[in-house]
């Protein structure tokens, strides 16, 4: 029997248009917009079909845009019957795509979570506006090639691994003194390109720890249960447990590195041989075709 993971994306993923044809298309992605905009208090949907790119962009918005779209993408899934539920054995989302897997997971209500990353959003963009940042995807590296240059450059500002994300890519993230010193750095490490991302800051890093001071209260909001499919942790790259715990990670998970490529070798050591990723990105895809290139990957 083919087991199946399901893949949520993060940050980064979001275009002005997403989910609209979705939208128009399928009453039950429709009800998960409408259900985003009632929680938000906000048209959350108008970001997502209208822009502008800068506002989708902002770190508040792209994050319960992406997760609505996610969701918005299983429930049309599962709407025209192309998901076989049984065959689902565990499920994972970077960073931001963390909270569409507990949603799928039945760890968290939807309505808790878009209201949850809306306030993360908010939160780390705080953190970046108080001490600017950035991060630099390493394309060749490992992690002890990633680690080197950070120790570098290190007297330049803080800076540390953010992203392990499939053999060969490595981002780092820090103070942007400190990220314009690895850039130069990197060919010394024998870096094939050194490629800055367009974020707001340094996501992952300890520049971070303010936002997730404040998640942490947050979370206290929320009801959290024991998801009733294994969701691995992006902090631990193992299955979440109870949900103390599960608060706990995702608090550190926001100054934490991602351990992308280390969470979808567990899923293949469960047997996994068919992933979907949900809109509105193939990037997972593309991570996958790195770290198992046999395993079949549909993007919808």
């Amino acid at each position: 029997m083919t087991k199946t993971g399901l893949l949520f994306p993060g940050q980064g993923a979001q275009k002005v248009g997403m989910g609209k044809e979705l939208y128009d298309a399928s009453p039950a992605a429709r009800a998960v917009f409408d259900r985003a905009d009632a929680a938000l208090d906000f048209s959350i949907s108008a970001v997502c079909f209208e822009g502008p790119q800068e506002k989708l962009n902002l770190t508040d918005m792209s994050q319960p845009a992406i997760l609505t779209a996610s969701i918005a993408s299983l429930a049309a899934m599962r709407e025209r019957g192309e998901l076989d539920e049984g065959a689902v054995v565990a499920c994972a989302g970077l960073s931001l795509g963390e909270y569409s897997a507990l949603v799928y997971a039945d760890a968290m209500d939807f309505e808790d979570a878009v209201r949850l990353v809306h306030k993360r959003g908010t939160y780390m963009q705080e953190a970046c506006d108080a001490r600017p940042g950035g991060m630099l995807s390493l394309l060749g590296a490992d992690i002890e090639k990633a680690t080197a240059i950070c120790e570098k450059v290190k007297t330049a500002g803080e800076i540390g691994v953010s992203n392990l994300n499939s053999p060969g890519q490595v981002v780092i993230s820090g103070e942007i003194a400190a990220i314009d010193e690895a850039e130069k750095a990197a060919g010394d490490f024998g870096i094939k390109r050194a490629v800055r991302l367009r974020v707001a800051g340094a996501f992952h890093s300890s520049l971070m720890a303010p936002a997730g001071e404040k998640l942490a209260d947050a979370i206290k909001e929320v009801d959290i249960r024991r998801p009733r499919v294994p969701v691995v942790s992006n902090v631990t790259a193992q299955p979440h447990g109870e949900a103390d715990a599960i608060a706990d990670l995702l608090v550190r998970q926001v100054s934490n590195t991602v351990r992308w490529e280390g969470s979808m070798r567990w899923m293949l050591q469960l047997g996994v041989d068919k992933f979907y990723e949900f809109a509105p990105s193939r990037v997972l895809a593309g991570l996958m075709k790195k770290i198992a290139p046999d395993r079949e990957v549909v993007a919808l």
